[in-house]
């Protein structure tokens, strides 16, 4: 992988902006909308394997994230199969947090057919992890803060369990929620990071991707499934995150900055049951997300005391969009 633009430690921002880039002379780097490249007029062959603009993509989200090497697929959940097949085989055991996204949920049951056990638990609880762990258990899977309860997971204690039981377990983090910006895996302990690039690191709601970053060997291994099985990420769609990625450290500022205020009426509200944000001091993980996040996000969870004030609630929104995913502009 191409070595960094900066030497030395430099603020996200400036990375974010300028490391990774290519070498045309461009400001703004120009999409390489090609499915094939000229035998021998370029180090590249063909886009499933590899196109210079997914290339920007991949070592400026390795900078972010602080990892050896990135490899980009064309949504987060392509990324998730392609880390887990690239992981384990039949008759291997791995272990998941019990609350996460409904489609990693799904993807980690459908795997039994492969003969890959899982074992969904609470690993806000690192001795419930430590329990879990068998011989045959090659991967523990966080998603952490968790979707959609918040639930967090230490990643630098479960890391230390997985490691003392066998060195080789390794330590799978979905950082979706936070972004490089307020949480770092890969320097808690972990051995590959996700995210679903769609959400937070586009930031716009106009592109699919997913990225998964690691050590060299381990992102090669994650490639070889890619070409495989062809997760591509069009080189639009590439583009798209790169230009959201510049303006990710201020995003994540204000989605913060939002969130908090948000929590603090949602908390004060007669109608609100609880509130579950890791910038409250009542959130029961509020010590380990002092711990290793930088902030707090923009994601929140909240519960009524009442079920019929769901409906009331969703019907009196005006602002908020009824729909799925996170990280644009707009309040969904």
């Amino acid at each position: 992988m191409r070595q960094p633009l900066f030497e030395k430690d430099i603020g996200f921002s400036t990375r974010a902006i300028h490391d990774g880039g290519g070498d045309g002379g461009d400001l703004t780097p120009p999409i390489h909308q090609t499915s094939t490249f000229i035998l021998g007029k370029s180090s590249y062959v063909y886009t499933r394997a590899g196109n210079p603009t997914q290339g920007i993509l991949e070592r400026k989200m390795a900078s972010l994230e602080r990892g050896e090497s990135c490899v980009a697929f064309s949504s987060g959940m392509a990324t998730i199969s392609a880390v887990m097949l690239s992981s384990m085989h039949k008759g291997d055991h791995f272990i998941s947090t019990d609350v996460l996204y409904g489609g990693t949920y799904s993807l980690f049951v459908d795997l039994k057919r492969l003969g890959i056990e899982v074992s969904f638990v609470d690993t806000s609880r690192t001795e419930e992890v430590r329990d879990a762990i068998g011989d045959k258990t090659k991967l523990v899977f966080l998603e952490t803060p968790a979707n959609p309860t918040m639930k967090i997971s230490d990643i630098r204690g479960i890391s230390k369990i997985a490691k003392e039981k066998n060195e080789d377990i390794k330590i799978v983090v979905d950082n979706t929620f936070m972004s490089p910006y307020f949480q770092q895996p890969l320097k808690l302990g972990a051995d590959i990071v996700v995210h679903s690039a769609t959400k937070y690191l586009c930031g716009h709601g106009d592109a699919l991707g997913g990225i998964a970053v690691g050590d060299e060997k381990s992102v090669e291994n994650i490639r070889k499934i890619l070409v495989h099985y062809g997760g591509v990420i069009s080189p639009f769609n590439a583009w798209l995150i790169i230009r959201g990625l510049k303006t990710l450290a201020l995003r994540m500022k204000r989605h913060e900055e939002n969130a908090v205020e948000v929590a603090k009426f949602l908390e004060e509200h007669v109608k609100i049951k609880r509130v579950l944000y890791p910038g409250l001091d009542t959130f029961p993980y509020f010590g380990i997300a002092k711990r290793q996040m930088h902030g707090c996000g923009g994601m929140l969870s909240f519960e009524l005391c009442s079920e019929e004030d769901v409906y009331s609630m969703l019907q009196g929104v005006k602002i908020c969009k009824l729909a799925v995913s996170l990280g644009t502009a707009e309040t969904l």
